[in-house]
């Protein structure tokens, strides 16, 4: 049994009572009163850790905030707020941990979601954050580290900041480089990359056209891929975005924002952005990829364990 002793007299405290959850102590020779001071780790919020934790867990499993709130208890305001502040604390850990990786191969791609309202629905008075929006994601396809995400409109101002993000990134050694067919990519990687760059290539999909009684949301099939060379020379072994397509996939399965036609959707650009740095922090350091049986963080050489998501918690 831990003894609390007084912070004036020195003398051995008892127990008082609970505030909020938190353990009180009264000194039994000045009589003062005191309470255990909060976890840090959630920078002073009430709730507690072990509890956070499990919302966190839930979020990342692709429950909806509603869900959430129901099989936690824990108000959708308090989710909210715990959600803005991992996010934060994601931010900076994909910014300390990941930079100057030597990578090989870089696949880039864009996933597409919405915030408050479809872009067809968006009027000149309305909020510009809101509307379509697109998360950019740049992987390195042997490892499976996600290397830089931007978000955005889908522009060549976005383009051009993600791009400047990979560079800051990776390490000055060669690599090749493959997007699909997005024309900013063109100026933005030419540009910024083009002195670490064997080669860089657009894998365009042409899709049929859709045929008669399929759904607005079933996907087209694709008719053939085009391979335009843009730089040097690519290896046209190593042209390929199935990896980062792949992560587009299991970004929609596990984080619920991004599922169609439900009305989960954010309503807020900063709980949108923290969504998606916690899902990708997680998916870098704590989730278990099957086909390299480890973190891509560990496989990148930035890792040496498998980190929990109270480990997410309490870092920076």
């Amino acid at each position: 049994m831990v003894k609390v002793t007084c912070h004036n007299c020195r003398t051995e405290c008892r127990k008082f009572g609970k505030r909020q959850n938190r353990q009180r102590y009264q000194c039994n020779q000045c009589r003062k009163v005191f309470t255990d001071a909060r976890d840090t780790a959630l920078n002073g919020m009430y709730l507690p850790v072990e509890k956070a934790e499990m919302v966190l867990k839930l979020l990342l499993e692709g429950n909806s905030v509603s869900t959430v709130e129901r099989i936690t208890e824990v108000h959708h305001t308090t989710i909210l707020k715990l959600l803005v502040l991992v996010g934060e604390k994601c931010e900076r850990i994909m910014a300390e941990k990941v930079r100057n990786v030597q990578v090989r191969d870089v696949e880039c791609d864009e996933v597409w979601s919405f915030i408050g309202k479809k872009q067809k629905r968006m009027r000149p008075e309305d909020n510009q954050l809101l509307g379509d929006c697109y998360v950019f994601v740049g992987i390195e396809r042997h490892s499976k580290l996600v290397l830089n995400i931007a978000m955005g409109k889908r522009d060549q101002s976005t383009t051009d900041a993600f791009v400047e993000g990979l560079r800051h990134v990776t390490a000055r050694t060669p690599f090749q480089i493959t997007t699909d067919g997005f024309a900013p990519y063109r100026s933005a990687i030419t540009t910024t990359l083009h002195d670490r760059l064997t080669g860089f290539a657009q894998l365009i999909k042409v899709y049929q056209a859709a045929s008669e009684g399929e759904g607005r949301y079933s996907p087209a099939e694709v008719a053939s891929t085009e391979v335009v060379p843009i730089m040097g020379q690519p290896d046209p072994e190593r042209i390929c975005t199935s990896i980062v397509e792949r992560s587009n996939l299991s970004t929609r399965m596990s984080t619920r924002r991004f599922t169609r036609l439900t009305n989960a959707f954010s309503k807020k650009w900063e709980c949108h952005w923290a969504a998606v740095c916690v899902w990708f922090t997680f998916y870098n350091f704590c989730r278990v990829h099957k086909t390299i049986r480890c973190t891509p963080a560990m496989e990148a050489g930035i890792s040496d364990h498998v980190w929990s998501v109270r480990e997410l918690l309490e870092a920076a």
